[in-house]
């Protein structure tokens, strides 16, 4: 049965960055705390064990008398409504999602049929059959899909498919449809983008799920390459198995909604006691699908909902943070960037993949709205060291 393999995966972020401490300054002024709530949000903040953010958005590092989005005064009134937020995002999504693409497709290397090696050639746009989108934070139409396919030059007759307002386990939509097409067609080469704006979502209310939902969210794009073929040298990552459940008791606990002032995001400190609590049935079925036990897994590529959904995975997997290092370091460098994150922390395990990691399994887990968990096991591949029969 034809398989397939995620060759190649690249990653954008826009150029704003600011360190958590400065985005903390800037929400506690918008929200007009006095200093002993400010002195709360800065601990709250420095939990997270974010170092950075980044944001299409220059206003989070800036005195409210130099804003570009928000409004000039002390509270930030008039409040940016839906359309200017979307706006913003139809005019940052798009270069943001090419960037990505471009990064992506630059890393999968074609080494042409009886060719030398050591003269690989790009991908070529017009072999790119099939186009996922993939995004929980803004949308038009014509859409991100047609944008893309007209800015990268991709044929007007490539298939697309557009995968909205899942949340932070979107890319494993994404992945499950560019698997299912590969197997059905295995001359397809899918390219698979994720791009979420979610700075442009900031509201400003001091409940607790707003002040968790401001500290941790971020902007990104990352895109990725399923083929029904490994790399021709380095690592790929096989699509082995995926498992998706509900965990219906948590759907009041994390919810994404459009009101008049931006979408709203819901996310109860509960979250981590939900995950602790399903995520291990949740992998020992998808484990069973796929006929292996917990000891054949090593390596683990989880998405960084935050600190304390890192830490509670690891008491219900019994993993420690080596295990988690990837999703940590992604959760450093960027804070959460919805249903692009765990691309970013592939990414950051598929970098430092060497041939002796061929056959390893990955596992790979991200969790949103529902409460859906959604999980994979992906296996390392490398021609370099094993000869690969189609």
């Amino acid at each position: 049965m034809p398989g397939s393999y995620l060759n190649a995966i690249g990653t954008a972020v826009p150029e704003h960055c600011f360190s958590q401490s400065q985005i903390a300054e800037f929400m506690a002024s918008a929200l007009r705390f006095d200093e002993a709530d400010r002195r709360r949000l800065r601990a709250l903040y420095r939990s997270t064990h974010i170092d950075q953010r980044h944001t299409v958005l220059p206003d989070y590092g800036r005195q409210p008398r130099d804003f570009e989005f928000y409004a000039n005064t002390p509270d930030l009134e008039p409040f940016p409504t839906v359309a200017q937020r979307m706006a913003v995002y139809r005019r940052e999504a798009l270069p943001l999602a090419v960037k990505a693409a471009n990064a992506c497709l630059s890393a999968r290397q074609a080494v042409p049929a009886g060719g030398d090696e050591d003269e690989p050639e790009d991908v070529d746009l017009g072999e790119i059959t099939h186009l996922i989108t993939v995004s929980c934070t803004g949308m038009y139409a014509p859409g991100l899909d047609i944008d893309l396919v007209n800015a990268l030059g991709l044929p007007t007759t490539v298939q697309r498919t557009a995968i909205n307002f899942m949340g932070c386990y979107g890319a494993f939509n994404g992945l499950k449809a560019a698997d299912a097409l590969v197997r059905a067609f295995p001359d397809a080469r899918v390219l698979v983008v994720c791009v979420e704006l979610c700075t442009i979502h900031f509201q400003k209310r001091r409940d607790d799920d707003f002040l968790l939902s401001n500290a941790l969210f971020a902007d990104g794009a990352a895109a990725a390459l399923v083929e029904s073929r490994p790399n021709e040298a380095g690592s790929s990552l096989a699509l082995r198995q995926f498992f998706c459940d509900l965990y219906p008791d948590g759907a009041p606990d994390m919810a994404w909604h459009v009101a008049d002032f931006g979408f709203e995001m819901t996310l109860s400190s509960y979250i981590p006691k939900l995950v602790r609590q399903g995520i291990g049935a949740l992998v020992e079925r998808l484990l069973d699908r796929a006929g292996l036990d917990r000891e054949a897994v090593s390596l683990y590529a989880m998405h960084p909902g935050g600190k304390a959904i890192l830490e509670a995975i690891e008491q219900a997997l019994s993993l420690t943070p080596h295990d988690n290092r990837h999703a940590y370091a992604v959760l450093r460098r960027y804070g959460n960037l919805s249903s692009a994150t765990v691309l970013f922390v592939l990414k950051n395990l598929l970098d430092e993949l060497t041939p002796a990691d061929a056959g390893r399994s990955v596992l790979s887990c991200a969790f949103g709205p529902g409460l859906t968990l959604e999980s994979a096991v992906l296996e390392v591949v490398n021609r370099d060291l094993e000869d690969f029969e189609g």
